[in-house]
Order: C-alpha cells, then sequence, then structure tokens
C-alpha cells in the first residue's frame, strides 16, 4: 500500500488542479481564513483562560453566585454557550460570504451556468 498522492491524469482532475491555482480559489481562501483563524484564536483563548483560573485560582472559581452554582460552573456553561455561538456565527459568516465565492467556483469548474 502506497501513501503517495496519486497524480492526476485525466481532463477532469486537471480541471480541479488549476482550479486551485486560480484567484477565485485564493480568495474563497481568504474568506475562509478571514473567520476562522480569529474566532479559533480567540476560542482556544477563553477556553485556556477557563482552565488556567481553575488551575490557579481556585478561589475566585469555587466564588459560589447563587445557591450552590460557583463561577467555575458558570464558566464551564459559557463554554458550551460560546461553542454554538461560534457554530451559529461561521454559518451566518459561510452564508454570506464563503457559500457565495465557492458556488461561483463550482460553476466554474464544472462548466455550468451560476
Amino acid at each position: 500500500m502506497s501513501t503517495d498522492t496519486p497524480v492526476p491524469t485525466g481532463t477532469e482532475d486537471n480541471r480541479y488542479v488549476s482550479a486551485a491555482n486560480t484567484p477565485e480559489f485564493a480568495e474563497l481562501r481568504r474568506a475562509l481564513r478571514r473567520f476562522v483563524f480569529p474566532v479559533s484564536a480567540a476560542f482556544l483563548v477563553w477556553y485556556a483562560l477557563y482552565v488556567l483560573l481553575s488551575a490557579y485560582a481556585r478561589d475566585f472559581m469555587s466564588t459560589k453566585v447563587v445557591g450552590h452554582i460557583n463561577i467555575a460552573l458558570i464558566f464551564g456553561l459559557l463554554q458550551f454557550v460560546s461553542t454554538f455561538l461560534i457554530a451559529w456565527l461561521y454559518v451566518r459568516y459561510a452564508d454570506r460570504r464563503v457559500d457565495p465565492l465557492a458556488d461561483s467556483l463550482r460553476a466554474k469548474i464544472e462548466g455550468t451556468p451560476e
């Protein structure tokens, strides 16, 4: 079994390789990166803050807010909230910025009208 990537030989494969070298594909990648990199970095910082506070600021994290609910529990639940928020924001962003570029590029590659 070989782990080498097969070299495209047919004209159908070549159109995908040539499409990857177009300015439209570069713009599609830029549009995707414009959202993914900053949001991923922000989420990782937010998660690291939660972990670091849990490890090194135990007194702060164990502060009771209401009844038996403390700051650590609220931060933990906010991790789930932020995950769903990021997913929702990405769907909105992709609908406006990424999908139109991808649809246009797909139509160009497949030779169909947009």
